[in-house]
C-alpha cells in the first residue's frame, strides 16, 4: 500500500501510522507553541501535565510533557534512522535515534536502548541538527582586516589558514617561549579535548585553559585527596534515597546522570532530599527540601555532620577500620549544631536534622552533587563536607552508593595525550606560581589572563581556543575582553562566529557532531566511553577539530607524532578493546567493571589507605586539613542588599544554541527571576528591563516574578550574547553577560575558582 509516496507493510501499520501520527501533529503545534518551556523554569518533561502557569511574553508554560515516540519505528520507509550518542557542545551523553531524508537530519528523538537517558532527551539535543543547515554557520576559514574585533575577515584556503596559525604561535614561541602560547577548550565530550592537550604537550606548552576550576574539576581533585577517587552517583542500581545537592539532571544533564535515571529510583520508591536555594521542579517531588540561604553550602553539610555524629548514626565499623581523622572531624563539626547552622544558612535546625537522620539512615543513599558546588571560593569546604558525610555514613564505593568508576579496556589518557614528552609540565604550569592543588590537566582561566594582562608568573602572549567562548563564559568578561585585546596571535575553531572568535587573527570552520567520527565520554571519570559515529557529511570546508590539530600539529611540532589520517586516534584508543571504530559502534558504548568495595582488598589509594576525614596532606599542599565554615563567600553590603545567583537553562548550553531559532522562540531573552515581595519593593513588573548591579558592573534582562526564589534573592539568566547584535561590538557581549557581574579579585586557594554564585547586587527598573 502507498500513500503520500511512502509505503507500508500492511493495512493495519498504515491505520496506526495514520492514528499517531495524527497525534503527534497536534501535540507537535502545542509543544512548538511554547508547550515544553518548563525546561526553561528547569523542570523535565517526565512530570504530568499538571502544572500550567503563565510567563511573561512567552505564552503559558506547561511543566512537564513528554510522549514516548517509539511508535515512529512504524513510519515511512524513506526515512533512515542512525543510532549516536549527544556530545560535545551538547551535554549529557545522551543515546539518540538520529532520522535521516535525502542526506539531511530531519528529526532526533532519545534511543529507549540508552544506558545514561532510556529514551529521553533534552531540547538541545532535539535541536542539534538546526546548527547544520544555520545560514550564519561558519563555511570557510577567514582572517581578520583591520583591529582586533573589528568585524571584518577576508576568506583564506585551509592551506593559508593553518600555515598563517602555525606562524602565528612559532612567532609568540620565538619570542616567549612554548609557555608564552597557550591552548584553551570549552565543553567538548569528545576526542578533541585530548587531541588539544596532545597538541600542547608536543609545542612544548604545559598551559591549557579550560572552565574546569569551576566544573568538575574541584570534585574530582578533592575526592582524589580524601578517598583516591571520583565518587559518582550511581543511579543505575537500586538505592533508596537520594541527596540532590546543588544539582537539577533535568536542566543539565550533567556529569553523566541523566534525569530519566533519578525519575526511575524515585519511581521504584527511594526518597529525595533536595538542597537548591531554587525551587527546582525536583523540590516538589522531594520529601525533603532544604532551601538554603546562597553561599552557606559548607555550613549546611557541617550542620548535618554535627547531627550524624553527635547522635551516633554513622556507620561504626566501616569508621573504626576504613577512615583516617574521626575523632578530629568529631571535634570540629561540635561548633555546628543545627541551631547555630539554621542562622547562617535560612534552613530550620528541624530539617537540617531531618535530613541528617534520612540520609544516615537509608543504605543504600546516593549523593548526586552538581557543579554549582564549585562556583564561590569556599568549594573546598563544601566539597570536603560531602565526602565526610558519604564515607561514614557508609555510601562509599557500595552499589546505589557513590562510587569509582573503572574505565573499560582501552588506551590509558597519559599515553594518548603523550604526557612523556613534556616532562617538566608540573613544574611550567602557570597555576604552579599560585600552589593551587596540582592538576596536570587544565589550567584556571583567571591565572591564564594574569599571565597575559600582569606577565605573571611569565608573560602568554599566543591562544589556540576551540569549543569555547570565553568572553561570554568566564568571571569578569571585561578582564577577559582586556586580554584578548593584548593578545599578539589568537585562533579560535568554531562552528559560528561568537563574541570570542571575532576577537580572532584566523577562525576555522569546524564539522558538528553528526559530520564526523568521535568517541565521547573519554578522559572524565565516568567509566565509559560512547560512540558517535559519522552521520551526515560536513559542508566541503568545514573540518572536525581532530583534523584541524592534526594538521597544525605538524607544522608546530615534529610531523611523525601525528597520524596520516585523524581518524587514527579513534583505533589508537580502541586497541586494547581489541575492536576496530565500526565494531565499537555496534556496541555502541562500553563500559567499565562495577567494582564495589575494592578497598576491603586493596585499601583506599591515599597516603593512610583509608578515607581521610584529616586530610594527611594538607600540611605538603597547604590546605586546611577539616571542612569548615569561614564565612560568607562575599562580606554583606547595605549598598548591596540582594543576592545574586544562577541557573543553567535547558534551552541553552552556557552561550552555545543562542543562533537556534527554535531555542530563541522558547527563551527569546535574559530573564531574571525576582520573588513577587521583591519587585513590588522595587516598583518593578513581570516584563520590565530591570538594571543588576554588583560591584563589578552593570547589564539590563528582562524581569520574570516568581516564587522560584526566595526574596533576598535574584537569579540571573547565563550565557547571554545577541547573535543579530553588531560583530564589531562582539555581538554586544557586555549588555546581558552574566560574567559582567563577576569578578576574579577573590579566588578560592584551593582550585583558583572565583565567586560565580552568591554575589552581592541591587536592582532596578530599567
Amino acid at each position: 500500500m502507498r500513500s503520500n509516496g511512502r509505503r507500508y507493510l500492511n493495512e493495519s501499520r498504515y491505520r496506526a501510522y495514520v492514528k499517531y501520527r495524527i497525534i503527534y501533529t497536534l501535540l507537535d503545534l502545542w509543544y512548538d507553541r511554547g508547550a515544553n518551556l518548563a525546561e526553561l523554569n528547569h523542570v523535565h518533561n517526565s512530570a504530568p501535565l499538571d502544572n500550567v502557569h503563565d510567563c511573561p511574553g512567552r505564552g503559558k508554560v506547561i511543566q512537564g510533557w513528554r510522549i514516548a515516540r517509539e511508535k515512529d519505528a512504524i513510519m515511512a520507509e524513506d526515512i533512515q534512522w542512525f543510532k549516536t550518542h549527544c556530545a560535545r557542545w551538547d551535554h549529557g551523553g545522551c543515546a539518540l535515534l538520529v532520522g535521516v531524508e535525502n542526506g539531511r537530519i530531519t528529526k532526533i528523538k532519545g534511543d529507549p536502548d540508552g544506558y545514561l537517558n532510556r529514551g529521553y532527551t533534552c531540547p538541545k539535543g532535539r535541536l542539534s541538527a538546526e546548527r547544520l543547515d544555520h545560514p550564519d554557520r561558519l563555511k570557510y576559514p577567514v582572517k581578520r582586516v583591520g583591529e582586533r574585533g573589528s568585524g571584518k575577515w577576508q576568506r583564506l584556503s585551509w592551506a593559508d589558514a593553518l600555515a598563517e596559525t602555525a606562524a602565528g604561535l612559532n612567532k609568540v614561541k620565538e619570542k616567549y617561549g612554548a609557555k608564552g602560547v597557550a591552548f584553551g577548550v570549552g565543553m567538548p565530550k569528545g576526542l578533541e579535548h585530548f587531541v588539544l592537550i596532545r597538541l600542547a604537550n608536543l609545542f612544548g606548552s604545559p598551559n591549557v585553559i579550560a572552565s574546569q576550576d569551576i566544573c568538575h574539576a574541584p570534585r574530582e581533585i578533592t575526592g582524589v585527596h580524601t578517598c583516591g577517587f571520583y565518587p559518582l552517583a550511581d543511579l543505575h542500581n537500586p538505592t533508596t534515597l537520594v541527596l540532590l545537592f546543588a544539582s537539577n539532571p533535568a536542566a543539565t544533564n550533567e556529569e553523566g546522570q541523566i534525569c530519566s535515571n533519578l525519575d526511575q529510583q524515585l519511581k521504584n520508591g527511594a526518597e529525595l532530599i533536595v538542597v537548591d536555594p531554587r525551587r527546582i521542579d525536583y523540590a516538589r517531588k522531594a520529601g525533603l527540601w532544604l532551601r538554603l540561604r546562597p553561599g552557606t553550602a559548607h555550613a549546611l553539610v557541617l550542620g548535618m555532620l554535627n547531627v550524624v555524629i553527635g547522635e551516633g548514626l554513622y556507620d561504626q565499623e566501616f569508621v573504626a577500620k576504613w577512615t583516617y581523622g574521626f575523632e578530629d572531624l568529631s571535634q570540629q563539626v561540635k561548633d555546628y549544631p543545627p541551631e547555630k547552622v539554621a542562622e547562617i544558612t535560612w534552613v530550620s535546625a528541624e530539617d537540617i536534622r531531618a535530613a541528617a537522620r534520612k540520609y544516615a539512615a537509608a543504605k543504600p543513599a546516593a549523593i548526586q552533587w552538581g557543579n554549582p558546588i564549585e562556583h564561590d571560593v569556599n568549594a573546598f569546604h563544601v566539597i570536603r563536607g560531602l565526602l565526610c558525610l558519604m564515607a561514614i555514613c557508609g555510601n562509599l564505593e557500595v552499589s546505589g552508593g557513590n562510587v569509582n568508576a573503572y574505565e573499560p579496556k582501552i588506551m590509558g589518557l597519559g599515553q594518548f595525550v603523550r604526557a612523556d614528552l613534556i616532562p617538566e609540565k608540573p613544574k611550567e604550569m602557570i597555576s604552579r606560581h599560585y600552589g593551587v592543588i596540582p592538576r596536570l590537566m587544565t589550567i584556571s582561566p583567571a591565572f591564564f589572563r594574569r599571565a597575559i594582562l600582569d606577565d605573571v608568573p611569565y608573560p602568554v602572549r599566543g591562544y589556540y581556543a576551540m569549543c569555547t567562548n570565553p568572553l561570554v563564559a568566564w568571571a569578569d568578561s571585561k578582564k577577559t575582553y582586556e586580554a584578548f585585546r593584548k593578545l599578539e596571535f589568537m585562533a579560535v575553531a568554531d562552528l559560528f562566529m561568537t563574541p570570542t572568535a571575532a576577537m580572532a587573527d584566523i577562525v576555522f570552520p569546524v564539522a558538528h557532531q553528526f559530520e564526523m567520527n568521535d568517541i565521547g565520554h573519554y578522559g572524565i571519570g565516568h567509566g565509559m566511553v560512547l560512540a558517535r559515529p559519522k552521520i551526515v557529511e560536513p559542508p566541503p570546508e568545514c573540518w572536525p577539530d581532530m583534523k584541524i590539530m592534526n594538521e597544525l600539529g605538524k607544522l608546530v611540532s615534529s610531523p611523525e607524532l601525528w597520524k596520516e589520517d585523524h581518524e587514527e586516534f579513534l583505533a589508537d584508543l580502541l586497541q586494547p578493546s581489541g575492536l576496530t571504530y565500526a565494531q565499537f559502534c555496534e556496541k555502541g558504548y562500553l563500559k567499565g567493571p562495577d567494582r564495589f568495595k575494592l578497598y576491603e582488598e586493596k585499601g583506599f589509594r591515599t597516603p593512610t589507605g583509608k578515607v581521610e576525614l584529616r586530610l594527611s596532606t594538607a600540611e605538603k599542599f597547604k590546605l586546611p586539613a577539616l571542612p569548615s565554615y569561614d564565612g560568607l563567600p562575599e562580606e554583606e553590603d547595605p549598598a548591596y542588599p540582594l543576592i545574586l545567583i544562577s541557573a543553567k537553562s535547558p534551552n541553552y548550553l552556557i552561550s552555545s544554541y543562542r543562533w537556534v531559532k527554535k531555542a530563541r522562540e522558547r527563551e527569546p531573552e535574559p530573564f531574571v527571576e525576582i520573588h513577587p515581595d521583591t519587585a513590588a519593593r522595587y516598583g518593578i513588573a513581570d516584563g520590565d528591563e530591570v538594571r543588576i548591579e554588583t560591584k563589578y558592573g552593570t547589564i539590563v534582562q528582562k524581569a520574570l516574578i516568581t516564587d522560584i526564589v526566595a526574596p533576598r534573592v535574584v537569579s540571573a539568566a547565563i550565557g547571554w550574547w545577541f547573535p543579530e547584535g553588531d560583530p564589531a561590538r562582539q555581538y554586544d557581549w557586555d549588555k546581558a553577560n552574566f560574567n559582567v557581574l563577576t569578578s576574579v579579585g577573590k579566588l578560592g586557594k584551593e582550585y583558583g575558582t572565583p565567586n560565580l554564585k552568591n554575589i552581592c547586587c541591587r536592582i532596578a527598573k530599567a
